[in-house]
């Protein structure tokens, strides 16, 4: 059976070749800011290109974060791409400006310290053997264009709970979140919908969580 996928459509992000990437990956992929599709699909990708307070903005505007919430409180997959990961973040600090994210993990997103901004192309990541994202994907490149980021991981699980399997990747000597698994919220600094064959097999082994 081929999982309901919504893309949020909040005024950010590629929305076609993220759609036509999910559908590739099999998706049934329905592009809206309707809150109850949004909230009820199987699965939910949020995107994200350009200025965190900008992208926190347009996600307000249709209770993005209130869909976030309530999909992760029943569980319910979530996969954040680009700016769409960085919002998930509590806080993002541009031009010396904060602007308070979706406060589903501690930290701050913030530039890279790198003497070339942004960063773009291809880059490696570091995954732990265990990651059920990047299951099947070794010595692989993903497609970044950014010049922010999660520079350090601040959330501490207690004994009983799972701790997320956090990626990484490095930017000249800056070393970055690349990717996060935490339960059924996954997501990507680098666009796996550019991201040729192992972006494609990143998509469809979440594709295979819904």
């Amino acid at each position: 059976m081929t999982a309901a996928v919504t893309l949020l459509d909040y005024g950010s992000g590629n929305l076609r070749s993220a759609e036509r990437a999910l559908a590739r990956a099999g998706a049934d992929v329905t592009v809206t800011a309707d809150f109850d599709v949004a909230c009820n699909a199987a699965g939910l990708v949020v995107p994200g290109v350009g200025a965190f307070a900008a992208c926190m903005q347009g996600l307000r505007r249709v209770r993005g974060p209130e869909i976030i919430g309530r999909r992760l409180a029943g569980c319910r997959p979530v996969l954040g791409i680009c700016v769409g990961h960085q919002v998930l973040f509590e806080v993002g600090v541009e031009h010396g400006v904060e602007s308070a994210g979706c406060g589903e993990w501690p930290g701050t997103v913030e530039q890279l310290d790198a003497r070339v901004l942004p960063h773009i192309g291809w880059n490696t990541i570091e995954a732990p053997a265990e990651s059920q994202m990047f299951a099947g994907i070794r010595e692989e490149r993903f497609y970044f264009v950014h010049s922010y980021a999660a520079r350090r991981w601040e959330l501490v699980t207690d004994g009983h709970t799972k701790a997320p399997t956090v990626s990484w990747a490095t930017h000249e000597r800056d070393r970055f979140v690349a990717a996060v698994e935490n339960g059924p919220l996954w997501a990507t600094q680098f666009h796996p919908e550019k991201s040729g064959d192992a972006g494609a097999v990143l998509l469809s082994n979440w594709v295979d969580t819904l």
